[in-house]
């Protein structure tokens, strides 16, 4: 079955600038320029809640094939999702430690805010997503 979630031509911009809470707004801003810095990529929407950055080939345990970004984000109404699918971020556990305030998923990081995390730890873990990814 193919992933319903693909790239679309919305703006970033403004869907950013939909963030309700002023503070989540700037760290999604400041998320932005961080991942498109790290992978040299520019920012697409993937659906209509999702900032990717990059697309790599995966196939699943199924034998289906599909695109995917190699690393994004969004921000939901409990906290701002970052998605690292490149690795198991439980992979990262050596990272994690030293990242702060922080919840994790199969291939997320949840956090509330960027002043609960220290980025540069941050930016360790998704340049090990990019690398795993490429």
């Amino acid at each position: 079955m193919a992933n319903k979630t693909q790239p679309t031509n919305a703006s970033v911009t403004d869907f950013i600038n939909l963030v309700d809470k002023e503070q989540k707004r700037k760290d999604c801003f400041e998320i932005l320029n961080m991942m498109e810095a790290l992978t040299g990529e520019k920012p697409v929407m993937w659906g209509d809640s999702i900032v990717g950055f990059g697309q790599y080939r995966y196939k699943t345990k199924s034998g289906c094939e599909d695109n995917w970004f190699t690393c994004g984000f969004s921000p939901r109404k409990a906290n701002i999702s970052l998605y690292l699918m490149g690795c198991d971020i439980q992979k990262s556990q050596d990272l994690l430690d030293q990242l702060g305030k922080h919840k994790t998923g199969v291939g997320c990081l949840y956090i509330n805010k960027l002043a609960d995390v220290n980025t540069q730890v941050l930016k360790e873990i998704i340049k090990r997503t990019i690398e795993i990814s490429r």
